[in-house]
């Protein structure tokens, strides 16, 4: 258990009331540009056929290159029973993937598990895999900070999605939860080739609140290193979830916690009220914990998600 009250004292109605931080004056000329460039790479992407046996679906090892030269692996599935109609990116937490998700609510998809630099199968010598180091590689430098990174390779995952299977271009989706649900925020505005998104638990957003606010994991790292060596909103600004989600124009389904130790329930609501298009709110007692419910709460999202992602 945490030992600070994971609410932060905020109601329901509190934290649908929370706006987002101003953003920079070049935040979106930062981000378009960064995604012209990534978006000229050839993933060359590869998929390998794995030894996991599954009722439904086919398991590939999957590799592709991104930004920096750094090679991209993950996981990929293609259903045995139904013509591929869809595509789904689905990001990972902090604590990475060791397999691949079977159970997703999409019929019809084919889906890609990639690693974001540095994290399981995408682990490189440069970065390390320990979220509370992850999350401070080169940030100090707004270009060349750890998540636009990992943003840069889920562009490029879409691309490699597109390269394996192009018959889905215009039914494309993400889903993200924590790390991923942050990073697919950030993500999110500036590639048109993705037309729906379920963030769950989203990190990265409101980042003057998240500095502030008593937290475990990443986030604390982040506390603590501005602790040591100074203001570092210079760079966060530029990656906040919740400025970016402003910009994002397609339907968006997120799940947010009323109490959560590790991403503090202001920065995950931020995200959502940020959202000025078609959206929509699950709401759960908890994140990144155990609880009385948690099932149900779980099987009652997934059937949401379900018919959400129906209309892909």
């Amino acid at each position: 258990m945490s030992d600070f009250d994971p609410t932060y004292g905020y109601t329901l109605d509190q934290l649908l009331r929370i706006e987002p931080p101003t953003p920079p004056e070049d935040f979106t000329a930062f981000w378009q540009s960064r995604y012209q460039r990534a978006v000229q790479i050839k993933p060359n992407a590869r998929i390998t056929l794995e030894n996991t046996s599954h009722d439904d679906f086919e398991c590939y090892d999957l590799k592709y290159r991104s930004t920096d030269a750094v090679e991209i692996g993950g996981w990929a599935l293609i259903p045995k029973h139904s013509k591929v109609r869809r595509g789904i990116i689905v990001g990972h937490g902090y604590g990475g993937r060791d397999e691949p998700d079977f159970n997703l609510p999409v019929s019809g998809a084919a889906f890609l598990f990639p690693c974001f630099r540095g994290v399981s199968k995408s682990r490189c010598e440069t970065i390390s895999d320990d979220p509370s180091v992850h999350v401070l590689h080169n940030i100090n430098d707004r270009d060349r900070y750890v998540l636009g990174g990992c943003v840069e390779d889920l562009w490029l995952a879409v691309s490699a999605l597109l390269e394996l299977f192009p018959s889905v271009a215009g039914h494309v989706a993400y889903l993200g939860i924590s790390f991923g649900g942050g990073i697919g925020a950030l993500a999110l505005p500036w590639d048109a080739r993705i037309q729906r998104a379920h963030f769950n638990v989203p990190s990265f957003g409101n980042n003057p609140l998240r500095l502030q606010l008593p937290t475990w994991g990443s986030a604390a790292a982040v506390q603590n290193y501005q602790q040591q060596y100074g203001p570092i909103l210079a760079t966060l600004n530029y990656y906040d979830a919740a400025i970016s989600a402003r910009h994002i124009q397609v339907p968006v389904y997120i799940a947010a916690a009323l109490a959560d130790p590790a991403v503090a329930p202001p920065g995950q609501f931020s995200i959502y009220n940020a959202l000025s298009g078609e959206k929509k709110l699950f709401v759960l007692d908890r994140g990144h914990s155990e609880y009385p419910g948690q099932a149900e709460q779980e099987r009652d999202l997934l059937s949401e998600l379900q018919a959400f992602f129906s209309e892909l």
